[in-house]
């Protein structure tokens, strides 16, 4: 049954040729090792018994089965998070919830597969432990954003609007899609999670909060006034930044780890070529946090 859920899954969402033949083997692998396959069904069965498990502690042992049956690490934790996805779904129908939020969410775990098979070569994720959220029930996808619902822990007040600490708010997750984050895409986004968290946590009013590398003040500099990031960065009311004193994050952009030669990293986009550009130049990444007040219309309070 497992095997069948894992290859509809793959099928549903578009995986690659190669990417399938891999985590089918792979599964293949860990069941025909006896006391690795009774294992991997033990996490799954763990999972079913209570979803509010830590990501951490399941990973660790998914590595140990993994590597008993000859699968690679990366590739094992996708596999556990394919299978969970099945229970998931369970939770998402009794509770109904639309099962459309379930499916953008898990579309998730393709997008980390594409960014570890770019970044790290292998048909995997090396971030397992980020999809914790999502098999909790405290993360959802719509369109190309993700929502944690949260409450704010610092104080918010502009234009005669105050926020306390204790407002509820959901906090924004730009995922790495493979597409652009256009500005009906964005708008579609803040659409379905406003009607969503005010049919579900009742929040009135709708904050959104966003902290991000792509929100540093001086990405501006960079970006076309015309261009979707800079229309998504000035969504947002800025009130925090920071600077990081390496390059980091330059992976998500550039879907290479930064060695500190700028020559290695891929330059095939104008974005690309101006970053590399800022890095030559000496130019500082950080980060910063944005406060987006969102109205019935789907735009900013006045």
């Amino acid at each position: 049954m497992v095997k069948s859920y894992l290859k509809d899954f793959l099928e549903k969402f578009s995986y690659p040729e190669e990417a399938k033949d891999v985590l089918l083997q792979a599964y293949d692998r860990i069941e025909a090792h006896v006391p690795g396959g009774e294992a991997f069904r033990g996490l799954l069965q763990r999972y079913e018994e209570n979803i509010n498990l830590k990501m951490r502690p399941l990973l660790n042992e998914m590595t140990g089965i993994a590597a008993g049956a000859g699968v690679q690490e990366y590739t094992g934790h996708l596999l556990l998070c394919i299978c969970m996805s099945r229970h998931l779904l369970e939770c998402y129908r009794k509770a109904g919830m639309d099962e459309q939020i379930w499916f953008t969410s898990m579309s998730d775990l393709k997008w980390k597969l594409m960014e570890c098979r770019l970044v790290r070569g292998i048909w995997g994720t090396f971030v397992g432990e980020w999809f914790e959220g999502f098999f909790q029930m405290d993360r959802f996808g719509f369109a190309k954003l993700q929502f944690d619902p949260r409450v704010m822990d610092f104080r918010y007040e502009k234009d005669g609007v105050v926020l306390e600490p204790g407002t509820p708010m959901a906090i924004v997750h730009i995922p790495r899609t493979g597409e652009k984050l256009d500005r009906e895409s964005m708008e579609r986004s803040f659409d379905l999670a406003a009607d969503f968290f005010k049919e579900w946590y009742h929040f009135d009013p709708m904050v959104f909060v966003c902290d991000s590398w792509l929100l540093y003040p001086d990405n501006l500099e960079v970006l076309s006034p015309d261009s979707n990031l800079y229309a998504f960065i000035t969504t947002f009311d800025l009130v925090k930044s920071w600077e990081s004193e390496d390059y980091y994050d330059a992976w998500r952009l550039f879907d290479k780890e930064y060695t500190g030669d700028v020559d290695e990293l891929p330059q095939d986009t104008s974005l690309r070529r101006a970053y590399a550009d800022w890095i030559r130049r000496g130019k500082k990444f950080g980060g910063a946090r944005g406060v987006y007040i969102y109205d019935k219309k789907g735009k900013k309070e006045d």
